[in-house]
């Protein structure tokens, strides 16, 4: 995946925000940066407030099932920012996701759903998008659901070797992989959204 271009932030005009100052803190392959606004609290009072946010693009994420085998597609890969966190081996099993780059995100989830686990997605849904972590990263997630069969797979998958990916394909009754989110085998929280999701509509409505 190329590193992204990164632009002047634009920030949106509002009322209740007014921005004071703003610098680069990092600017290596994402950027992380440190804005300085007046907030106007819902008392009226104008409040200076010091916030970093870190800006990583736009992403999308997708979970790929089987209705008729009640399996979810799922990888295993290595998360260095969990292996410090407390995950021991830091790999986290998660549906395929990537950054948007400069693709809308129907056409960044095909991209990175034949890269990370090797099927032609067909017939792409979106169901939602969500901040996920909004108190410091800016990042939007695209959430995606398509159906697949095995005359989809048209490769191995296993991610970018460039970048340094090595990501390992996984198929899962839909069943075992809630039970692996209670036993804390699952602890990504797009992956949880989605699987849940799916639980509550069940696969035959996705």
């Amino acid at each position: 995946m190329p590193r992204p271009h990164h632009r002047e932030q634009l920030l949106p005009a509002h009322s209740r925000v007014r921005v004071v100052g703003q610098k680069t803190l990092a600017d290596d392959w994402f950027v992380l940066r440190k804005t300085s606004f007046e907030y106007c609290r819902n008392d009226g009072r104008w409040q200076l407030m010091h916030r970093e946010t870190y800006d990583r693009g736009n992403g999308a994420v997708l979970l790929l099932f089987n209705q008729e085998r009640g399996t979810v597609v799922l990888t295993r890969q290595f998360r260095f920012p969990a292996f410090v966190n407390g995950c021991e081996d830091g790999l986290l099993v998660e549906a395929c996701a990537g950054l948007l780059d400069d693709d809308d995100p129907l056409a960044a989830i095909r991209r990175e759903a034949q890269e990370e686990t090797g099927y032609a997605v067909r017939e792409p849904r979106k169901i939602f998008e969500a901040f996920m972590s909004p108190g410091s990263i800016t990042e939007k997630l695209h959430f995606f659901v398509a159906e697949f069969d095995d005359t989809d797979r048209v490769g191995h998958g296993g991610g970018d070797l460039a970048e340094g990916e090595d990501i390992e394909v996984l198929e899962l009754p839909l069943t075992r992989a809630m039970e692996m989110i209670c036993t804390g085998r699952i602890q990504d929280g797009k992956t949880i959204m989605l699987l849940q999701h799916a639980t509550l509509v069940g696969l035959q409505r996705l």
